[in-house]
Formats: structure tokens, C-alpha cells, sequence
């Protein structure tokens, strides 16, 4: 085969450091507008951004050229660096140190990608930890809960 063919749809999910509710308006939607830049910069097309006030959600493709591990290298440490730029009340903000990164079926692409266009009305009902664990399960990802969180 002369050709390496490669769509694989992920969906990121990574907090503020300690869950910290630091992301609001007017800085959410440039945030958002910089990570999905980031990613399309990657080639890595994004699909939808979003998020709530402690944490992100990403649905896009990753691309053949770069691992995962560095695309999300690259979209914590550029996005921590610029929403610093945004004034004093961000000069402690950090991501924290792991995420979630799940493969979407191509025929699940629009559910996920209203899922993280809801996230406003979603949270009034959970919290991020519990959002979190829920995806854990459904992928069924084995995790010790002592070093999920920081």
C-alpha cells in the first residue's frame, strides 16, 4: 500500500490546575478560538471547542504527523503562556498535569460535538469530577482516583 490513510476523531478533556473556575467571558471564547488554532496549526482538524469555567473540552483529528501526546504538549503549554498575557487575575493559571484523550466513532462525531457545545447547561446538573469518572466508565479506562486529580 503506497498510501498511509489515517481519521481518527478525539475528544480531549483537560482541567485548570486544582479545577480552579477561572475561565469566563470574554477570555473563554478567544481561549477557545487559540486552542482550536493550535490544533488546526498541528493538523489537526478541530471540530469543535468548548468547555466550562474549569476545563476543556477538543474534538478534532489528529493528525498522522504528530503523537497525541505532543499535540496536547503543545496546546497546554502555548494556551497556559497566552491566557497569561490576559491580566494580572491569570498570572497563576495552569493546566493540570494529565488529560482524557477518547476515540470518537465517525457516526458518534455529532453527538460529541453537541455534548461539548452544551457544556454550560450540562454543568448546572454535574461536576466536571463527575463528568470525568462517567467517561472513564463508559471507556473503561481502569484508574486509581489518588492520582486523577491535581
Amino acid at each position: 500500500m503506497g498510501q498511509s490513510l489515517v481519521k481518527n476523531y478525539i475528544h480531549i478533556v483537560f482541567s485548570t490546575k486544582h479545577r480552579k473556575p477561572l475561565i469566563f467571558q470574554p477570555v473563554e471564547a478567544e481561549l477557545h478560538s487559540y486552542l482550536g488554532g493550535i490544533c488546526n496549526n498541528l493538523g489537526c482538524q478541530v471540530i469543535r471547542v468548548g468547555g466550562y469555567t474549569d476545563h476543556i473540552h477538543i474534538l478534532c483529528m489528529l493528525s498522522k504527523k504528530i503523537t497525541l501526546v505532543k499535540l496536547l504538549e503543545e496546546l497546554k503549554s502555548h494556551s497556559s503562556r497566552w491566557i497569561k498575557t490576559k491580566g494580572n487575575m491569570y498570572a497563576n493559571f495552569y493546566w493540570q498535569d494529565g488529560y482524557g484523550a477518547f476515540s470518537v466513532n465517525p457516526s458518534e462525531v455529532e453527538v460529541v460535538t453537541n455534548y461539548i457545545a452544551n457544556q454550560k447547561e450540562h454543568h448546572c446538573k454535574k461536576t466536571f469530577q463527575d463528568e470525568y469518572k462517567a467517561f472513564l466508565k463508559k471507556y473503561e479506562v481502569e484508574y486509581d482516583e489518588r492520582y486523577v486529580w491535581d
